[in-house]
This record gives structure tokens, C-alpha cells and sequence, in this order.
């Protein structure tokens, strides 16, 4: 154990410093503090947007989810390259609208295409709310790996102070290129790794992929069918679907600053015309996980599996950078979170007038935020779970007026916007804590989207009887927004 903790530490530190190297000097302003200048290439675009996805839920999760539900975990597999190919078309729109008016942020985009800084304020609150469960998720996460394989509570929790502590600190250091600093190292350490284990762990337990396969189907032919129950082929679908309209229409906040930062549409383009392709990387760790059906009791922790397989296969050094790379994938994603929060919190969220004032907000937030995070995952891991529901399914609420945001004159106005978010909201919460299982396997965010669609048409159609309509977006509020930009 003393050499995985060494190695364990010993990466928590070089991702800190790693992020510290991702600038020289620090950020001077919140939108190149966010954003990087917008002047980021394809290489450092593709490690940000992969870092986006690749994250301890992928890492770890994909193993479980496979080792508990079979062929039903593959729903992940397909929806971020179909997001990716939406995004392939909209992405010049977008980028070319942040440049041009100033947008940091979600809040930003939505307050200024509807005129209406209410719109913007609700929707930073939503993404703060659907997203802080998802930076408690990595920070939790981070302590989990190390308990899993030391076994120690206290190593835990001191990975879990410190990681926080180097995270926040670069953080605030480098802003976005720091994260694009990090993100390098992580992808490229969390390949190699599934790449052994790809090659170790089959071989180990079945004498190689198809070995394991061949097993599964004479043991328990039942994982490798969708079958009825929690994750039958409605859960798949409907999962599936919510997930690829919350990644392709820009419904998650922490997926902006990326986005803005590139230095051209082109360069967007050009990933994900590609990105897709490396999305298949999900299959790695799901290999893994339809390995350790072979090899664990059904009860095990779906979360270890992955993990417990590592120490079975591999020396005690390897298993250390197995969990440097497992590290890494909650460490990136949560420094990348933190500025989607902090942003919206500073430019949509608290009103302050003058640049510094709105930079300082920032940062305290990013203080506030990881702190909240860490002592949540250290005292009450399980307090938001419940929110946690709601990260796709109320984010997802966002993208009838992200659509319409996109258009060249928005022609709805922003009251029947309002209500079918607030509607679609309110079903997803209710379905969700209130009555449960009352849609059956339905993904709930997709009723909440269905709902909030018809009250939006309903109050837009209203609307244009009494002779209101939407407005062209370019009157709206853009003068306040660039000023704090620029």
C-alpha cells in the first residue's frame, strides 16, 4: 500500500503543478481568465472538450455500470458523438456570436438573444444547481479511489484536502489554461492505463477479449441483452436521447468556456468532426467492467471494479499509476467545473459594476464552491446525490431556448421562454422526488421536455394574438455585457 500511496500523492502533486505551468503570469481579466484569450488551437481545444467527457464517472463509472448492467451501460456510448455532430453544425453560429458579443457564459448568451436578464440569471442558477452535485461527484470520487485501494479513510480524506487545495490554486492561477494544461497529462495517462488493462485484465482472467465474451455467454447470457426491468429499452432510449439533446445543444454550463475559447470556428469543426471516433474510448473501461462479471461477487462495489481488478493483475507501482490516471479524470473535470460555476455565478448571477469587482466575485467563488464541495464529500457524500438526478434531465430544460437563441431573429419572446423552462423544471422535480416511477423507465427530463415545449408554444402562439412577438437579439442587452468583457 505505501507504494500505490506514494504514487497517489505524488500525482495529486504533479496535476497541481501542472496547472500552475499552464500560465506564466496570472490572468488579468475574467474572459481571458475563462476563456483563455479565445485564442486556443485544435490541439488544446481537443484536450479540453475529450477532458469534458473523460471524467471519473467515465473512468470508473463505465466499469461499474457494465459489471451491474451489462449492455445496458452502453446507452453512454453513443449520445456524446451524436451531441458531437449536432454541435459540428452550430458551433460556427455559436462561437462566432460569443465573439462577437462578448459571451462568457450560458447566462450571457440567453439574457442578451431575449433580452431579458431574468432568463439569464435563471439559467445560471439552474447550471450552479445541476452542476455542483457533478463537482462533488469528482471531489467524492478522488477520496473513493484511494479508500478503494488502501483501504484507509484518513489517506482518503487527505487526498481529497489536498487535491482541492492544488486544484483550486491553479485554478485560480491559470484559469482555463490551466485545465488545458492538466488535460493533456490526463488523457494521455488514462489511455495508456486502459490500454494495459485492456490487454491485462481479459488476458489474466480469460485469455484475452473474446475470451471474456465467450465466458459471459455461456455463464450470464442475460448481461449482453437489454431486458426488461430498471434499465429496459425505453430507460436506454429515452436516456440516451436526453443525453445526446444536453450535450448537442449546449445544455451543460461547464461546456461553454471550452467552446469560446477556440481561436476560430474551424478549429471546432474540425474536432468534432473527429471527437466521435475517440468517443469509442468508452469502450475500454466497459470491456473491463463485462470482465469483472467473470471474476467479482455480484454484490461487489461497481464502483472498484475496475480498481480491484487492477491490484489482482497488475505490481503495486502499476497499480499506482492506475490510480494517478483515475486521479487525474477527478481532478481535470472539477477544475473545469469550477470555472463554469464561478463564471456564472460572476457575470450572471451576482450584479456588480466594473471588471475588477466582477473578477474578484469569481474568484471567491471558486474558493467558496470547491470548498462547499469538499466538506460535503467528506461529511455528507450522499447530501446531494438527489441532485444529482437532475444534471442531464433539468439541464436539459435549457435547450428549447438555446435552439432559439441560435436563430438569426429570435421570434419568440422571452415570457413563453420563462414559463416553459419553469414548467419543464417543476415536472422533472416532481417526477423525480414527488412521484417517482410515475412515467415508468421514461428518462424524466424528457417529459419535463415536452411539457415546457407545449407551454412555450402555447404562451408564444398567445403572444402573437395580442401582437407581441420576439425581438431581433441585437437590441438587447449587449451594451452592458461587453462593457464587463472587455
Amino acid at each position: 500500500m505505501t507504494t500505490i500511496l506514494i504514487f497517489t500523492f505524488a500525482g495529486i502533486v504533479l496535476i497541481g503543478v501542472l496547472g500552475f505551468l499552464g500560465r506564466r503570469t496570472p490572468a488579468a481579466d475574467l474572459a481571458e481568465w475563462a476563456v483563455g484569450g479565445r485564442r486556443f488551437g485544435a490541439i488544446t481545444m481537443w484536450f479540453l472538450q475529450a477532458g469534458e467527457v473523460f471524467t471519473t464517472f467515465t473512468f470508473l463509472g463505465m466499469a461499474g455500470l457494465a459489471f451491474s448492467g451489462g449492455v445496458a451501460a452502453m446507452y453512454s456510448l453513443p449520445y456524446v458523438p451524436i451531441g458531437y455532430m449536432v454541435l459540428f453544425f452550430l458551433a460556427k453560429r455559436l462561437w462566432s456570436l460569443g465573439k462577437e458579443r462578448g459571451y462568457l457564459t450560458q447566462g450571457d448568451f440567453l439574457a442578451d438573444r431575449f433580452g431579458s436578464r431574468a432568463l439569464g440569471t435563471l439559467s445560471a442558477v439552474l447550471g450552479v444547481l445541476f452542476v455542483l452535485p457533478y463537482l462533488q461527484l469528482q471531489i467524492t470520487g478522488l477520496g473513493l479511489i484511494v479508500k478503494l485501494v488502501t483501504g484507509d479513510a484518513a489517506s482518503s480524506t487527505l487526498s481529497m484536502v489536498v487535491g482541492c487545495l492544488l486544484v483550486v490554486g491553479f485554478v485560480l492561477w491559470a484559469g482555463l489554461r490551466g485545465v488545458a494544461a492538466t488535460s493533456y497529462f490526463k488523457d494521455v495517462i488514462m489511455l495508456i492505463v486502459l490500454v494495459v488493462l485492456l490487454i491485462a485484465v481479459p488476458t489474466h482472467f480469460a485469455g484475452g477479449i473474446s475470451g471474456v465474451f465467450h465466458r459471459i455467454d455461456q455463464l450470464h447470457p442475460q448481461v449482453l441483452t437489454v431486458h426488461a426491468g430498471a434499465n429496459d429499452h425505453v430507460w436506454f432510449i429515452t436516456s440516451m436521447l436526453v443525453s445526446a439533446i444536453g450535450v448537442g445543444l449546449m445544455c451543460l454550463p461547464h461546456s461553454w468556456p471550452a467552446v469560446m475559447s477556440a481561436r476560430d470556428p474551424k478549429v471546432l469543426r474540425r474536432n468534432y468532426t473527429w471527437m466521435p471516433l475517440y468517443e469509442l474510448c468508452l469502450l475500454l473501461p466497459m470491456i473491463i467492467g463485462f470482465a469483472a462479471i467473470l471474476v467479482l461477487p455480484k454484490g461487489s462495489n461497481s464502483n472498484g471494479v475496475l480498481l480491484s481488478l487492477s491490484k489482482d493483475v497488475l505490481p503495486g507501482w502499476a497499480t499506482g499509476l492506475v490510480v494517478v490516471a483515475a486521479i487525474a479524470t477527478a481532478m481535470v473535470p472539477a477544475a473545469g467545473i469550477l470555472i463554469g460555476i464561478s463564471s456564472l455565478v460572476a457575470r450572471n448571477i451576482v450584479r456588480v459594476r466594473g471588471a475588477r469587482t466582477q473578477f474578484w466575485v469569481n474568484h471567491g467563488t471558486v474558493v467558496v464552491a470547491c470548498a462547499l464541495a469538499l466538506l460535503l464529500g467528506i461529511f455528507r457524500p450522499d447530501l446531494l446525490a438527489n441532485l444529482l438526478l437532475l444534471t442531464y434531465s433539468g439541464s436539459v430544460q435549457l435547450a428549447p431556448a438555446n435552439v432559439l437563441g441560435f436563430t438569426r431573429r429570435v421570434a419568440v419572446g422571452k415570457v413563453p421562454v420563462l414559463a416553459g423552462l419553469i414548467v419543464g423544471e417543476l415536472v422533472v422535480v416532481w417526477l423525480t422526488f414527488v412521484s417517482p416511477g410515475l412515467v415508468g423507465h421514461v428518462n424524466v427530463g424528457l417529459v419535463g421536455l415536452a411539457a415546457n415545449l407545449v407551454v412555450l408554444l402555447g404562451a408564444a402562439a398567445a403572444e402573437r394574438v395580442a401582437g407581441r412577438g420576439g425581438q431581433p437579439a441585437e437590441q438587447a442587452v449587449v451594451a452592458p455585457m461587453r462593457s464587463t468583457v472587455e
